[in-house]
This record gives C-alpha cells, sequence and structure tokens, in this order.
C-alpha cells in the first residue's frame, strides 16, 4: 500500500541543470512475532503501518513525496521552462519476523513467501512513482514559450497537479488489482516454492 505525501517547488528565474527523475529510497521495519499462521495474521494486522488513504493497517507500505524544481528563462519577449527534474523520496516499510520459538517449516515457507509478495508489491509502487516523475518532467519541458513566467508558472502548476493526480489514481487501481488476485498469487507462489523445494531433495 502507498501513502503519498505531494509538495512542488517552482523556482522563478533562472536554469536548473537538466537530469532524469531520480528516487531517494530508504526502508525501515516493523516487528512481527508468533509461530502460526493465524498469529502472524493478527501480528501484521496489529503492527503493520497506517495507510491514511484506507483508514486500516497493511502489511507494508510506501510513503512518497514528489519534490519538482523548475527552472524559467527569458528569451526576449516571453518566458520558457528551461529546465525541470523531478525527485521522489520513498520510504518503503516492511515487516520483519521474530518468532518468539523455533516455527514449523510450513510456517517458515509461508512467511518466506508472504515477505517476498509484500516487498514486491511496495516496490512496485515505488516504480510506478518513477514513471510519473519521468512523465512530469517530459510534460513540463514540454510547455513551450508563454508571454511572461507567470503564465509559464500557472502552466507549470497545472501540469504538475493533473500529473500527480493521475499518479495517485494509477498507485490505487494498481492496489485494487493486487487485492484482488491477492489469495490466488500466494498459493500459486507457495505451489511454487513447494514445487523448488521438492525438486531439491
Amino acid at each position: 500500500m502507498k501513502k503519498t505525501f505531494l509538495s512542488f517547488i517552482l523556482l522563478a528565474l533562472g536554469a536548473c541543470p537538466a537530469s532524469a527523475a531520480t528516487v531517494a529510497k530508504s526502508y525501515s521495519y516493523f516487528t512481527v512475532r508468533g509461530t502460526t499462521y493465524d498469529q502472524i495474521e493478527d501480528e501484521l494486522a496489529r503492527r503493520g503501518p497506517h495507510v491514511n488513504s484506507t483508514g486500516n493497517r497493511h502489511p507494508g507500505a510506501t510513503r512518497m513525496a514528489f519534490t519538482t524544481k523548475i527552472g524559467y528563462a527569458q528569451d526576449g519577449s516571453h518566458c520558457r521552462i528551461a529546465s525541470a527534474t523531478t525527485t521522489v523520496k520513498v520510504e518503503v516499510i516492511l515487516p520483519k519476523w521474530r518468532p518468539r520459538r523455533k516455527a514449523e517449516p510450513d510456517v517458515r515457507l509461508f512467511w518466506n513467501t508472504l515477505f517476498a509478495d509484500i516487498k514486491r508489491h511496495e516496490e512496485q509502487h515505488v516504480d510506478i512513482a518513477k514513471a510519473h516523475a519521468r512523465e512530469l518532467e517530459a510534460k513540463l519541458k514540454a510547455v513551450g514559450r508563454q508571454k511572461s513566467c507567470e503564465i509559464a508558472q500557472a502552466k507549470a502548476k497545472r501540469v504538475t497537479e493533473a500529473t500527480l493526480a493521475a499518479h495517485d489514481r494509477a498507485q490505487a487501481q494498481f492496489d485494487r488489482v493486487e487485492t484482488i488476485n491477492f489469495e490466488s498469487r500466494i498459493l500459486r507462489l507457495l505451489r511454487y516454492r513447494i514445487e523448488q523445494s521438492q525438486a531439491k531433495n
């Protein structure tokens, strides 16, 4: 699940060096205990990060903030966007399992499968954010010459708001699809891991 804090900085006159969208990513963890399926499920529901968009706790979360820096340049009697760079600051929150006593092999297999899927899910949120950050840069650079820098700034603001709204919709749609497919996906992954384990024996 993702939690987004959106912000952008519009810089006045003066160009900034052009660059591709970047992601500054960090990880944090919350502890999950228990040695049975039910205990793990309860711990995830009780200790998982709270996501404001759903009002619930989740087994993982991705918090992100967009910062866009725009450089404007006077071109005769017109103004243009000379540069646009977007950085996405991301915090990926994941569970860390610390069973109080030795868990059964099937529970360990379940946890490993579940954790891998949670991490994949959150990393996909990061990929979606980076794609929209690149899209934002491209759309800003395509604004073209305007009669004044005030008009250019207003257009940049509209482009930014529209692109970030599209980003939020894409993230929400991803969550909806993942939620629908969760049970069948986990069962498929478990079967695959069991088959892989049996093949090694």
